[in-house]
C-alpha cells in the first residue's frame, strides 16, 4: 500500500502530517511513503531526513498522491488538492466539515473516503489518537508562554534585597485539555492561578494543579456535561449570573486566558469590551478560540492588539507555533490511527464501518455522505480551480483546539 504525505498549502500552517519516525514506522507495516518535497520544512524536517527514514520524495502533489490507497494531510485538502486524490483512496487529516460542509459533497462525488481526526471518539482505544487533544495540549502550554513575553513582568513571587516582587495572577477560563495545560504551565511558572468550567467534574481536576476553582453556582454545572464529555451550552439565567461573577473576578486579573469552544458551533463570549476595560493597563488576554469566533469580544483573528492598554492575543494555529512538537504529536496521532486497521496479510488499511472509531471519523465512504452528522447534505458540484492552492486556513479546533494527555488529570472535554 502506499502513503501520499502532502505539503500543507493553507495560509499560516506549518504542520506536516507524518513525521521520519512516523515514516519508518508504517514502513515497517509493510507499506511505501511518498513524502511531497519541502512538506515538512516548517516543521524543520528536512526531505533528506525522510529519505533517509525510507520515503521516496516526489516534486509535487499530483506525483506524490498518484497511486496513493492512502493520502494524510494536517488541514483540509484545498479544490486543487482534491484533485489530485484518485478515486477511491482515503483521505486522513483534520478536516473541520463544520465549518465548510459543502466540502463533503466534493469528497463524495470525487469518490474520495475522508477520515476526520478530528472527529476522534473520546473512548478509550482511541486516547492515542485523539487529534484535539494533543494539539489542544501544546496550545495551552504556549498560551501561556505567549501571554508571560507580552506582560511586562515576572510570573513569580520574588523576594529580593530590593523589595518583593507580587506573583502574577492568571486566570484560565474553560478546563478542558488546553485550560488544564495553561494550569500547569501558569503554576510551573509560579503564578496564582485560579480556573473556572461550566462542568462540575472540573473542579477536582483544577483543584489537583494546585489552582483555584471559582464558580457562581456548583448545582448547576453538575447538569452541564454530555455523556460523551462535551460541555452543554448553560441556561441564560446561569450565563447571566456567571457573566456578573466572573466579571467582578477578571478585574484583579493580571493574564487571562480563554479556551471555550462548543463542537459545531460558533465560540461563546465570555469577555466583553467592558470586562476587557476593567482590567488593569499592562494586562494580558489570550484568546485560543479565536479561530472559531472567540471567546473575548473584541479579540481579532491572527492579531495582537492593544487596547486601553490591555493586550489581547489571537494568534491562529497556536500549535503550529510550536511546528515540530505539533507535528510530532499529530503524525504519531495519524499513526496510531492507521496502525489500528491496517492489515498485514492484506498490505492494506482495512476500516471496519463497524468499528465505533471508524463511525466517528468517517465523513464519505463509496461516494457517499456516510457521517450521520452530515447525511443529509447534498453532493457539491465539483470544485472550480483556484487561483493559488494557499487558501486561507478553515476554521478548526485543532489549533486549539483540543488529548486524554493532560499534565496531572485528564479531562473528556474537546476544546
Amino acid at each position: 500500500m502506499k502513503i501520499a504525505v502532502l505539503k500543507e498549502t493553507r495560509s499560516g500552517e506549518t504542520r506536516v502530517a507524518a513525521t521520519p519516525e512516523t515514516v519508518r514506522k508504517f514502513i515497517g507495516l509493510g507499506a511505501s511513503v511518498t513524502v511531497q518535497t519541502g512538506a515538512g520544512e516548517a516543521a524543520r524536517f528536512a526531505d533528506a531526513d525522510y529519505k533517509e527514514a525510507g520515503a521516496d520524495i516526489s516534486p509535487s502533489a499530483a506525483d506524490a498522491a498518484q497511486g496513493a490507497e492512502l493520502v494524510v494531510k494536517v488541514l483540509a485538502p484545498s479544490s486543487e488538492e482534491l484533485r489530485v486524490i484518485g478515486r477511491g483512496a482515503t483521505l486522513v487529516g483534520i478536516l473541520a466539515p463544520y465549518g465548510d460542509p459543502d466540502q463533503l459533497g466534493a469528497y463524495a462525488r470525487l469518490g474520495v473516503d475522508a477520515m476526520a481526526m478530528d472527529f476522534m471518539p473520546r473512548i478509550t482505544r482511541a486516547q492515542s489518537m485523539d487529534v484535539l487533544s494533543s494539539q489542544s495540549n501544546l496550545a495551552g502550554y504556549k498560551s501561556v508562554i505567549d501571554a508571560s513575553a507580552y506582560y511586562g513582568r515576572a510570573l513569580p513571587m520574588m523576594m529580593t534585597a530590593a523589595g518583593t516582587i507580587a506573583a502574577a495572577k492568571v486566570f484560565v477560563m474553560g478546563a478542558g485539555v488546553a485550560g488544564l495545560q495553561a494550569i500547569a504551565t501558569a503554576r510551573r511558572l509560579g503564578a496564582i492561578v485560579s480556573a473556572t468550567d461550566v462542568r462540575f467534574a472540573a473542579k477536582e481536576q483544577v483543584e489537583s494543579l494546585g489552582a483555584t476553582f471559582v464558580t457562581v453556582d456548583e448545582e448547576a454545572m453538575k447538569e452541564a456535561e454530555t455523556a460523551g464529555g462535551y460541555a452543554k451550552e448553560m441556561s441564560e439565567d446561569f450565563q447571566k449570573r456567571q457573566a456578573e461573577f466572573v466579571s467582578e473576578h477578571i478585574k484583579k486579573q493580571d493574564i487571562v486566558i480563554t479556551t471555550a469552544l462548543i463542537p459545531g458551533r460558533s465560540a461563546p463570549k465570555l469577555v466583553s469590551a467592558d470586562m476587557v476595560q476593567s482590567m488593569r493597563a499592562g494586562s494580558v488576554i489570550v484568546d485560543l478560540a479565536v479561530e472559531a469566533g472567540g471567546n473575548v469580544e473584541l479579540s481579532r483573528a491572527g492579531e495582537a492588539i492593544e487596547t486601553g492598554g490591555v493586550t489581547i492575543l489571537g494568534f491562529n494555529n497556536v500549535p503550529g507555533r510550536l511546528a515540530a512538537d505539533a507535528s510530532g504529536l499529530y503524525a504519531r496521532n495519524v499513526f496510531n490511527f492507521v496502525s489500528a486497521f491496517y492489515d498485514k496479510d492484506k498490505n492494506a488499511f482495512v476500516a471496519d464501518p463497524e468499528d465505533d472509531i471508524i463511525k466517528g471519523v468517517a465523513l464519505t465512504r463509496g461516494g457517499a455522505i456516510v457521517h450521520p452528522a452530515f447525511e443529509e447534505a447534498a453532493p457539491a458540484e465539483e470544485p472550480a480551480p483556484e487561483e493559488s492552492p494557499a487558501a486561507e486556513a478553515p476554521t478548526d479546533e485543532t489549533s486549539n483546539d483540543g488529548a486524554s494527555e493532560t499534565p496531572d488529570a485528564p479531562s473528556p472535554l474537546k476544546e
